[in-house]
């Protein structure tokens, strides 16, 4: 029927992917500062830090609105610079009856994976959310280019 599907978007970073790693695990709430017209507001809400088994939510605008989400995180692979998300609540549940995220970050190469399941085959492919994620990276790689005066 066509209600599953799988949007892929790679490409390239000025910064090594163990940065982007490392600043998934350890400091999400500073992207608030890093994209502020992006990012609201990052908070755990179960877990005492960003480790599976965690649950995680985020505050952003998109699209010209305030979006949340509340996402576990499933997977945190360190050796592969990966973390996947499974979204439990908020606005992308609106529209999808299940999504989840898988980020790759290996040598200089980002990797964002949507896997969903639309509610019905008129809800549109999560295309604007995928190139969202895609300027957070850009703007990610920007400070951390600037912080580790050339990564």
């Amino acid at each position: 029927m066509g209600l599953n599907g799988r949007l892929v978007a790679s490409f390239e970073v000025k910064c090594e992917g163990h940065l982007f790693h490392d600043l998934y695990q350890t400091s999400c709430h500073h992207l608030s500062n890093i994209s502020p017209e992006k990012i609201h507001h990052f908070h755990i809400h179960e877990g005492d830090d960003v480790k599976a088994g965690s649950v995680i939510g985020w505050k952003f605008n998109h699209d010209g609105k305030v979006n949340v989400t509340k996402q576990l995180i499933e997977a945190i692979d360190d050796e592969k610079k990966s973390i996947t998300w499974k979204v439990i609540e908020g606005d992308t549940l609106e529209i999808y009856s299940a999504f989840t995220i898988i980020a790759s970050f290996e040598n200089n190469w980002v990797t964002w994976t949507f896997l969903y399941e639309k509610k019905t085959e008129d809800t549109p492919d999560p295309i604007n959310l995928l190139g969202f994620l895609v300027d957070v990276t850009k703007d990610i790689d920007a400070h951390l280019h600037k912080e580790t005066k050339g990564c």
